[in-house]
């Protein structure tokens, strides 16, 4: 008798897509059979709608985010058990990133700061949002990274810099933003954002077919998609803003909308 043996799919044969749900599934599955929370790393946007996708997909999956602070873009998914019995928090640190000597200090920005923790050999998803508070910086990191981070980074392009530990309950961020108003012939997606970007809605007709555009944190592939009160818009490369609402009607019929955009 001949035996057909169908080949197995190896990790390196799966896509980035697949082997996030792949994780995904694990997580879940390990947490309903040792009743304990599991987690991720910290997510991207583009995860966190495949982990979105995924959670509808399968109902048996249990799963909710956080990225340290409300409104954070980088967020770690724990998968909690039905048959959870013990207090539980995420294992993320904050770090309080500031210059030894202001006077002598550069100024320094998002990017520098993802330069020298890659320099560190420290992989992205390992952290999450980078808070910028004046001269000084807050981390979110796996909370296995925040010792390293904090004993290895002392210098960030030419600028000396000492780390320390905070506590989330002491940290306080209100992001900078800028208040814009204007008119648009509707609320859909491509118009509100060319309003927020100023840009033309052919140009961002293209980022949405490219899936760069996110609402909430989950993708929007379609440029009619209109936008709700408090609607947060995420477009890798350009920013994100606050969809606020309708102020009113011009007297062509055109909306009048409010946006708060991030700066």
């Amino acid at each position: 008798m001949l035996l057909m043996c169908l080949p197995s799919v190896r990790d390196s044969d799966m896509t980035g897509e697949e082997l996030l749900i792949k994780r995904i599934q694990e997580l879940a599955t390990k947490a309903e059979r040792r009743s304990c929370v599991t987690f991720t790393d910290f997510l991207n946007l583009n995860e966190q709608n495949i982990l979105h996708q995924t959670l509808q997909k399968f109902s048996w999956i249990k799963g909710e985010t956080f990225g340290g602070y409300e409104g954070a873009e980088r967020q770690m998914a724990a998968f909690v058990p039905d048959t959870l019995y013990y207090e539980w928090s995420y294992p993320v640190s904050c770090i309080k990133i500031r210059p030894l000597n202001d006077k002598f200090a550069e100024t320094l920005s998002h990017r520098d700061i993802l330069g020298a923790l890659m320099h560190l050999g420290i992989e992205r998803d390992k952290t999450g949002d980078i808070a910028v508070c004046g001269n000084e910086f807050y981390l979110f990191c796996c909370d296995s990274m925040a010792e390293l981070i904090c004993r290895e980074l002392t210098r960030i392009r030419h600028t000396s810099v000492y780390c320390e530990l905070c506590s989330q309950e002491d940290f306080s961020y209100t992001p900078e933003l800028k208040k814009i108003t204007g008119s648009v012939a509707s609320v859909r997606l491509d118009a509100v954002m060319a309003l927020a970007f100023q840009s033309s809605r052919s140009s961002l007709l293209t980022l949405i077919e490219e899936a760069k555009v996110f609402v909430n944190g989950k993708l929007i592939t379609t440029n009619a998609y209109a936008l709700k009160e408090m609607d947060i818009v995420s477009v890798r490369g350009l920013g994100r803003f606050r969809y606020i609402g309708v102020l009113g009607q011009t007297k062509k019929g055109r909306c009048m909308v409010e946006i708060e955009k991030y700066i």
